[in-house]
């Protein structure tokens, strides 16, 4: 009958410190040896056993989870090293060693020469003879033999990765699309372009006709035309009989309107406040402290509303800032706050013009004519005795440094 080799760890030819250990025979049986793995070696009668394989038993360790036998420690008493050795030092000539030959000659148990030949034969560095005796393998030939298989595993999971990320990443365009139209969707709910006066108009009323708690104006410029007026003051008196609150910034140039005037007495009668600056801000409209139209810039026609909660907070706050600056707009004109206009208008235009401003751009800047920005700056100089706007500018600096503070 042939031989019944039993295969244990590679663990079990070696005690816990890595040197050879006095395992008895109870303790082999304890392990899985049986009797007849006890027993000399004798050929097979029956015919040639299959040769073990080191790709097999690689595969056969991968499918049980188990990883490859640990190498062999540097230990020339190792039992791995010992077989391994007495292998290779022994005459080519001779008939090959049985695990029974090599446990005489290295006068160690049978079940440990067993168990490092069984460790060997997983490492490829021994084969199998068809008579079941072993035969020693050149380390570089067994790396082929024992790595190839993994080697070939790697390569077919690294083509399987590829493949799988091509076929995820062509979902990618289909994602990117998603995120565009979220992303113009977005767009579209905070910020909305208006291109046409007709539908500005439309937007302002229907905010106007929802607003529940404030509305802020900012209107630079000057004067405002009477056909805006009479469409802004129905919506505005509207808007106030529903206990809305209203404020309205002009620049100063607008109390010299008389349309304006009109405008903001009757909103004013109804709790509209109204105050003015001399120098240019930001048109905008503010429904709520959550939706603003601004204007487009050289597009008297288009408005954009902005819903973005963040920009319109930021509106708003420099809404405030302007508020606290600006002077109450009165109806009942005295002499005293037109001379103080008045004076105020002057020295912001002197202002300009040191900066290098023409009369055109501070005309635009203050909603003023240009004409009536250069009869300004004539009385300005006239009243300083300066020959040249600079020096206008100047005279005004050293006034203002003359002054007590108070």
């Amino acid at each position: 009958m042939g031989e019944k080799v039993a295969i244990p760890d590679i663990l079990r030819a070696q005690g816990d410190d890595g040197t050879p250990d006095s395992t008895t025979p109870a303790d082999m049986a304890s392990a899985g040896t049986t009797p007849e793995a006890t027993a000399p070696a004798e050929p097979s009668s029956t015919g040639p056993a299959p040769e073990s394989s080191a790709p097999a038993a690689v595969e056969a360790a991968g499918a049980t989870g188990r990883g490859l036998p640990a190498p062999p420690p540097e230990d020339p008493e190792d039992p791995l090293t010992r077989v391994y050795t007495c292998l290779l030092a022994r005459d080519p000539a001779q008939p090959p060693a049985y695990s029974a030959d090599l446990a005489a000659e290295l006068e160690l148990p049978l079940a440990r020469v067993e168990s490092a030949v069984s460790a060997l034969l997983d490492m490829g560095l021994l084969r199998r003879t068809p008579e079941r005796a072993v035969l020693p393998v050149a380390p570089d030939e067994a790396v082929q033999r024992t790595l190839g298989p993994l080697e070939r595993e790697m390569r077919a999971r690294r083509q399987h990765m590829e493949r799988t990320r091509e076929q995820l990443m062509a979902f990618m365009p289909l994602y990117e699309s998603h995120l565009l139209r979220l992303t113009h969707l977005r767009q579209a709910e905070y910020v909305e372009l208006l291109t046409d006066l007709r539908a500005v108009r439309e937007a302002i009323t229907e905010l106007g006709r929802t607003c529940e708690r404030e509305v802020m104006t900012a209107q630079p410029g000057g004067g405002r035309r009477a056909e805006v007026l009479e469409e802004a003051v129905a919506r505005d008196e509207e808007l106030l009989r529903r206990g809305v609150r209203m404020r309205v910034l002009y620049q100063h140039t607008a109390r010299f309107s008389s349309g304006t005037c009109a405008y903001v007495e009757r909103v004013g009668r109804l709790g509209a406040q109204v105050r003015t600056l001399d120098d240019e801000f930001m048109r905008m409209l503010v429904f709520d402290r959550s939706t603003a139209v601004i204007p487009v810039p050289d597009d008297p026609h288009a408005a954009v509303l902005v819903r973005e909660p963040h920009v319109v907070a930021f509106m708003v706050g420099a809404y405030e800032r302007l508020w606290l600056e600006a002077l109450p707009f009165e109806t009942e004109w005295d002499r005293q706050t037109i001379m103080d206009i008045s004076d105020e208008l002057k020295q912001t235009i002197v202002r300009l013009l040191t900066e290098g401003l023409t009369d055109a751009a501070i005309a635009r800047r203050l909603g003023l004519s240009v004409r009536s920005c250069r009869r300004h700056v004539a009385d300005v100089m006239a009243a300083l005795g300066a020959e040249s706007r600079f020096q206008a500018g100047y005279l005004l600096a050293q006034q203002d440094r003359e002054q007590p503070s108070p």
